[in-house]
């Protein structure tokens, strides 16, 4: 038998092993995306959940199936942060000691939410700086006696995090054209693709990666799982290095559509979640809707006018603390953020004549920092401009020009760029 199917064989027990254990989340239309869209956008909240992320469906459906020599053994996982809730709050409920194993990025409020739902289970242990650092030293503490709970490389796993889709389509009361799918280590996709091609095999199947870890088409392309060096951690929940054997195998079997989404278009989108539909997102709940072809700026996936489609919001456990850079990598990916550095004349009035002449009546400093030399006619300045609209900077160019001050734009791209960012 395929991979795929015997996948699926799980699911339907792992319906009835979460019931009164997971919240059964709302399936809602959303009209913002609707409006945008020219489709049926239709949302599952799975960031309405005890744990604020689909991460519990397939932690309990896992430990819930351990025999009593298990249990006393106690479990350990590895999370950037919502897994290990999953697994504290499965702890509580089934009274099993648990490890959970973050990396040190993980933010300040998963790693207190974690504690706080273990009810005294759980040790929490910091660990690396990526979440495959921690996979690492959760594995040599299984090999120690734990029994070991993967985030997403374990069909027992994957056929839980599978029950949101089966919820979702009961919620729904007609089967969808398109499933739009968060990506990070494969376990929602694969067991979610299990269902979908056993039992709707015409539904179209989106998987959206960050572009900063997309560890399944990098294995999609060179044929097997392989290891991304160097990775953007910032959409925490699904940034990883290496997506499982298992995940992978059935990913490639299930011939989904993958596509991959810079991590400013998805700040643009859980502003816009914020601001306009009232949802709290992480970034990697913000993944699926930010490859909606809304018409901003990046890649989007292509949808029919008038197709239904469900979106998984992955979850909602993001730090307030994070929102500052959240609008500045927005601004920065939709063009409306540069940086510049400005050779100043060291003469009083030169700033308000940089201001009146090079500012337009929508730009705004955001940044000025200058330093001063008094042995020199001029000074070097870095400024920060965020422009009104996108559109205005060429304009800006042009009056930079025409003031006469040298100035020279920092690229996005340069090792300055990314220490001011």
């Amino acid at each position: 038998m395929s991979t795929l199917t015997d996948l699926a064989a799980m699911i339907p027990d792992a319906v009835v092993r979460l019931q009164g254990i997971v919240r059964r989340t709302p399936v809602q239309l959303d009209e913002r995306l609707t409006d945008a869209t020219g489709s049926e956008i239709w949302l599952k909240r799975e960031d309405l959940q005890p744990v604020r992320s689909y991460k519990l469906r397939g932690a309990y459906n896992l430990m819930a199936q351990l025999d009593e020599a298990e249990r006393e053994a106690g479990v350990v996982c590895a999370s950037a942060g919502n897994h290990g809730q999953g697994v504290a709050y499965s702890a509580a409920a089934l009274g099993i000691k648990a490890t959970v194993v973050v990396p040190h990025t993980t933010p300040r409020q998963k790693r207190q939410r974690i504690v706080a739902l273990g009810q005294g289970q759980v040790e929490l242990v910091l660990h690396g700086t990526t979440y495959d650092e921690a996979s690492d030293e959760a594995s040599r503490l299984a090999a120690e006696g734990k029994v070991l709970v993967p985030a997403f490389n374990d069909a027992r796993t994957a056929a839980g995090q599978a029950t949101l889709v089966v919820e979702a389509f009961e919620q729904l009361g007609f089967v969808p054209d398109v499933v739009v799918i968060p990506i990070g280590g494969g376990g929602l996709v694969s067991g979610a693709s299990a269902w979908l091609r056993e039992n709707h095999p015409d539904v179209r199947i989106i998987g959206v990666e960050p572009d900063g870890a997309p560890c399944v088409a990098a294995a999609i392309s060179a044929g097997r799982p392989v290891t991304l060096h160097d990775i953007d951690t910032f959409v925490d929940g699904a940034a990883v290095r290496r997506v499982g054997e298992f995940t992978f195998d059935a990913i490639r079997e299930a011939r989904i559509e993958l596509v991959r989404v810079p991590e400013g278009q998805i700040c643009t989108e859980m502003l816009d979640m914020y601001q306009t539909d009232g949802i709290i997102t992480e970034p990697a709940g913000a993944l699926a809707s930010a490859a909606l072809p809304t018409g901003g700026v990046g890649p989007r996936v292509q949808i029919h006018a008038g197709s239904r489609v469900l979106v998984i919001v992955s979850g909602g456990n993001n730090d307030v603390s994070r929102y500052a850079e959240i609008v500045e990598r927005s601004l920065i990916h939709e063009g409306r953020k540069r940086y510049f550095l400005v050779d100043f004349p060291q003469r009083p009035g030169a700033l308000r004549t940089f201001l009146d002449s090079v500012l337009g009546p929508e730009d705004d400093i955001t940044y000025f920092e200058y330093v001063k030399r008094s042995n020199r006619e001029t000074g070097p300045a870095l400024v920060g401009v965020e422009l009104g609209t996108p559109g205005d900077y060429q304009f800006l160019l042009q009056r930079i020009d025409e003031c006469g001050m040298q100035a020279e734009e920092v690229a996005y791209d340069s090792p300055f760029f990314q220490f001011l960012t």
